[in-house]
């Protein structure tokens, strides 16, 4: 017996926020993030340390999901992270570097913890009953009868992930496709309760991105030699063909004995009497007149003639992930048995076809009501398909929030500007009635407000890796000056529009620049809100997913403000 070591004592940590080490990988966790973040952020490539799967990307799922981190409080944060990303899909990096900034700049207050985290609290309340207000001056409503701001929103999303490698023909494209497969999902009778259909994304690498395109219904890969062999198909009439989805095996295979003991007589052949059951499948199948058989699995050769030799098309090998969508869309039900089913497991199709693209074929199943679609999604290479890929995804779960609320945020560093302004502004005129409610001075309220704002502002800066971020005073936006002009500049000579594209410097407004290491002024009234117009190409950010970033990423550093210790377990 080998000899067994000692159970080590857990380890005790008192006050991990004060210990350098955890100061130290705070900040090079944000300065990652950071980097990352907007339309000129720096890709990431990571790997093990063995070998294996390199992933090239700016995508906070992605990162976060790759990178290994080993302390408790690093897990807490990108925990708290990853479940905003599970449930949004967008706003990861928003979130982790407000949080990080949030953590950083309260803990060089040296303000008591419960003291920062009832002010933050109070402050997070206040941005979000503005962000909730008809007043907001930072968000735009989002018409469905006019598919303008879904496109700023599928664009804005594209535009922000670099390694697609995408221009600006191919983002106009890729944003009208994500739209378009988007409207597809929308059932066109709603009943009692609204069921979203589903785009699945078909996989064509080493082709162009204006290859890309939708269809329609669903695409099933199916081999060249099958292919060449698809002869028409029975119908039951011009326009209605029915199809039975089986998600069982239809190899003839013999039973698995795990699953018990079979007692066979004399002279039976088990492999022959699965034929032959196979084949009564086949009967009874043409005798419904169903003209699409399709297996998740194997079907054998001998029921594919049999089914062949009777205008029955059959698929197999069609796989699990289609199973879902194709029994939505054609209102199937997945048959378990080939020993007994009824004829009203059977669905619809309005017509099938083929389809190529590049060297994969693919059979066409076009539905009567649309509620499935096909993005074929193309791009150079496998790494930037990959990319590419979670893009579309994001901008497609974005698009379904939108439903639910219909707001839009503006993107481009203005909303989080546009906030620290409103913020500043209702924090400089409280009562002294409030801060003894806060249990504070006015000092300590004043120093907590002014680290919340330029957190807000570190965020909106993190967009710029090279240039000047300017703010206005009076809609508190985020303006871009290229760099190497000098800071007493004619500013109104370099600008253009402000980051989400809503304002021009047609306007007589004057600018700051936005130093988030240091104070800043406040702005003597409220923010106002711009006139929005639908035809301008705007930069958005998705609202639900904002909203609730802006509130994981306060609530998370408020969390691990009142950490007092750490308990860990060291066997």
């Amino acid at each position: 017996m080998s000899r067994l070591e000692a159970k080590k004592p857990s380890l005790f940590i008192s006050d991990p926020l004060t210990k350098d080490t955890v100061s130290q990988s705070l900040s090079l966790l944000n300065r990652i993030l950071k980097s990352c973040y907007g339309p000129a952020g720096r890709l990431k490539q990571l790997h093990n340390g063995v070998g294996g799967y390199v992933c090239i990307t700016s995508q906070s799922s992605a990162i976060l999901g790759r990178l290994s981190v080993s302390h408790p409080v690093l897990k807490v944060l990108t925990a708290s992270v990853q479940n905003h990303i599970a449930r949004f899909s967008d706003c990861g990096l928003f979130t982790a570097i407000l949080c990080c900034s949030l953590i950083e700049n309260f803990k060089s207050l040296h303000v008591p913890s419960c003291t920062v985290i009832k002010i933050s609290k109070h402050l997070l309340s206040l941005c979000t009953d503005y962000l909730k207000s008809e007043a907001c001056g930072c968000r735009v409503s989002v018409d469905f009868s006019n598919l303008k701001t879904l496109l700023c929103l599928a664009r804005s999303i594209l535009t922000s992930k670099p390694a697609c490698m995408l221009n600006a023909t191919e983002v106009d494209h890729l944003a009208m496709l994500i739209v378009k497969a988007f409207m597809f999902t929308i059932p066109c009778h709603v009943e009692t309760k609204a069921v979203l259909g589903k785009c699945v994304t078909v996989p064509v690498k080493g082709r162009r991105v204006l290859d890309s395109t939708v269809l329609p219904g669903l695409l099933i890969e199916t081999p060249e030699i099958q292919f060449a062999k698809l002869l028409s198909v029975k119908r039951i009439s011009s326009d209605t063909i029915k199809i039975a989805l089986f998600c069982v095996s239809m190899s003839g295979d013999l039973f698995n004995p795990e699953e018990g003991t079979i007692t066979v007589h004399h002279r039976i052949s088990l492999e022959m009497s699965e034929l032959n059951q196979l084949l009564n499948v086949g009967k009874q199948l043409v005798n419904d007149e169903v003209g699409l058989v399709v297996c998740q699995k194997v079907i054998h050769p001998s029921l594919k003639q049999y089914l062949k030799e009777n205008q029955v098309m059959a698929v197999d090998r069609a796989g699990l992930s289609v199973m879902e969508p194709l029994s939505q869309m054609t209102g199937s039900k997945p048959i378990a048995s080939i020993h007994s089913f009824s004829p009203s497991c059977y669905g619809s199709l309005k017509d099938v076809c083929t389809k190529s693209f590049g060297s994969k074929h693919f059979v066409h199943l076009i539905p009567n009501d649309t509620v499935v679609c096909s993005l074929v999604l193309c791009n150079r290479n496998e790494t930037a398909w990959d990319e590419l890929k979670r893009a579309c995804e994001t901008a497609e779960h974005v698009l379904q929030l939108t439903i639910k609320e219909p707001l839009a945020l503006l993107g481009g560093g203005c909303t989080e500007s546009h906030l620290a302004s409103y913020v500043r502004y209702k924090t400089c005129s409280l009562s002294t009635s409030s801060f003894k409610d806060a249990d504070c001075s006015q000092t300590q309220y004043q120093l907590i407000a002014d680290a919340f704002c330029r957190s807000l502002e570190s965020v909106a800066c993190s967009l710029s890796h090279d240039d000047e971020i300017l703010t206005d005073m009076v809609y508190g936006h985020c303006w871009l000056v290229p760099s190497g002009f000098p800071s007493v500049s004619n500013w109104s000579d370099l600008l253009s529009k402000c980051g989400c594209g809503i304002n021009s410097n047609t306007q007589n407004l004057n600018w700051r620049l936005l130093q988030p290491h240091f104070g800043s002024p406040t702005i003597q009234s409220c923010p106002k809100e711009p006139s929005v117009d639908a035809a301008d190409l705007l930069t958005l950010d998705c609202f639900a997913a904002k909203y609730s970033g802006l509130q994981v990423a306060v609530e998370t550093a408020n969390l691990i403000l009142d950490l007092s210790c750490i308990i860990e377990d060291q066997n």
